[in-house]
């Protein structure tokens, strides 16, 4: 790129949905300011769509649409291809295609990265091409980039996050308004914060996504979506965020990820966090990420975490840095995986529990629900019984221990004579041991 004509960078967008579109816009209406923040023009040169009449946000200018996503991908004079088609191909196979035809490469696709990251990152190097993926985590949210370069001289300890809008507007709304899961979710549809077919966010596949990445550049380690543990909301209850409240506590669904020793772990699932914790006050759709680190502490990130147009604002970041590099014929942060820590499986995991059980009202009950916890050598921390006869509960907080543990305990009590049912178990985070 010498010479003294002003190179110009060619750009290619695969996708034209809810993002895809904001990102055409934004590239089209801020060319200038772009262009003077990269340091040379970026132009629009295709974007790829399934179908060249649907109906679309935006605009798109005259000549730029094609069907032919490989052939745009791949074109030899495409300095950065940006990929916002998501899933797992052909979006695997297309970004592929770009990095060995020589270009680099923006992904907002968390699943992609979660399944088969290694696959891109090893691409990437042998190609000498970046890769950058912030909008692949929360949306709008910086979060990628404070973990892969800002906090890459601190020892990252533990990532706790809320991840998925749709779930927390669920539980917020469930903590505020007294409302059920279902008719939660009914909401958040009509709303536009759920899909028609909600499955990947309550279920938690979309949060598992986000946090196998994020452990994957906390703790320098390769973490796929299947080694994180994964439980959704569905089973959430009203009773469960009123017993939640009577603790000073709210329901959220967490990724949670954290360096135990020589390995960490990687799970998603509700939990119960305390008023006091920063999480606590994340409300509506909005998405919030919590890390603890050596040096620098605890840091909190917030802010919306899906949307077409915050997460078009994460790829044009990504872009600038990304065409920067490519002027400057360097290279941003490849993959960092030098630590090849081992995933603990969830049943070596410490938590906290907390159990509601149905039992008879009478004489020994209490004992009798101490003793097996005390037999799978779990601590009682607080234990309350609410109602009398046929009402009788008792509800109990743990001390830390593992997961098994805990899980064998349940399943013991279940068993009881003593015990009718065990209503609700949900996992407890922050504020004790």
């Amino acid at each position: 790129m010498s010479g003294s004509r002003q190179p110009r960078l060619k750009v290619a967008v695969l996708g034209c949905g809810s993002v895809g579109s904001q990102v055409v816009r934004l590239l089209t209406e801020q060319a200038d300011d772009l262009a003077a923040r990269v340091g040379a023009p970026v132009d629009l040169v295709g974007v790829a769509v399934r179908r060249l009449d649907a109906a679309r946000e935006v605009q798109v200018p005259e000549g730029l649409l094609t069907t032919d996503a490989l052939g745009l991908a791949t074109r030899e004079d495409v300095d950065l291809v940006i990929e916002v088609i998501g899933g797992i191909e052909p979006a695997r196979s297309l970004i592929l295609g770009a990095l060995e035809s020589g270009a680099s490469v923006v992904t907002a696709n968390k699943a992609l990265l979660a399944e088969d990251g290694s696959t891109l990152f090893e691409a990437a190097e042998k190609a000498g091409r970046d890769l950058y993926y912030e909008a692949a985590v929360a949306g709008a949210i910086p979060i990628v980039r404070p973990l892969r370069e800002s906090l890459a001289g601190d020892k990252v300890t533990r990532v706790l996050g809320i991840v998925n809008g749709t779930t927390n507007f669920i539980l917020d709304k469930m903590d505020t308004s007294g409302a059920g899961f279902s008719e939660a979710l009914e909401e958040a549809q009509d709303l536009g914060y759920a899909e028609a077919d909600p499955t990947a966010d309550v279920e938690g596949f979309d949060a598992a996504a986000k946090a196998a990445i994020l452990a994957s550049l906390a703790f320098h380690t390769r973490v796929t979506a299947s080694d994180v543990y994964r439980e959704g909301i569905s089973e959430v209850t009203a009773a469960d965020v009123e017993s939640a409240r009577e603790m000073n506590s709210v329901v959220k669904l967490l990724a949670i990820c954290e360096l135990k020793g020589d390995a960490v772990s990687a799970r998603v699932h509700p939990a119960m966090i305390p008023l006091s914790h920063p999480l606590a006050s994340v409300r509506g759709a909005y998405n919030a990420v919590f890390v603890e680190s050596e040096a620098a502490g605890q840091l909190m990130f917030y802010g919306p975490g899906a949307g077409g147009s915050p997460t078009a604002s994460a790829v044009l970041g990504d872009l600038v840095t990304v065409a920067r590099n490519r002027l400057d014929d360097v290279r941003g942060p490849g993959e960092s995986a030098y630590a090849a820590r081992t995933v603990l499986p969830m049943g070596e995991t410490v938590t906290r529990y907390h159990v509601a059980i149905d039992v008879e009202d009478r004489a020994g009950v209490l004992a009798a629900v101490a003793t097996a916890f005390a037999e799978h050598d779990v601590s009682i921390q607080t234990v309350r019984q609410e109602g009398r006869g046929a009402e009788a509960q008792l509800v109990v907080v743990s001390h830390r221990a593992t997961d098994a543990q805990l899980s064998d305990t349940v399943e013991h009590l279940r068993k009881m004579d003593i015990v009718r049912d065990v209503t609700s178990v949900m996992r407890v985070e922050g504020g004790g041991e």
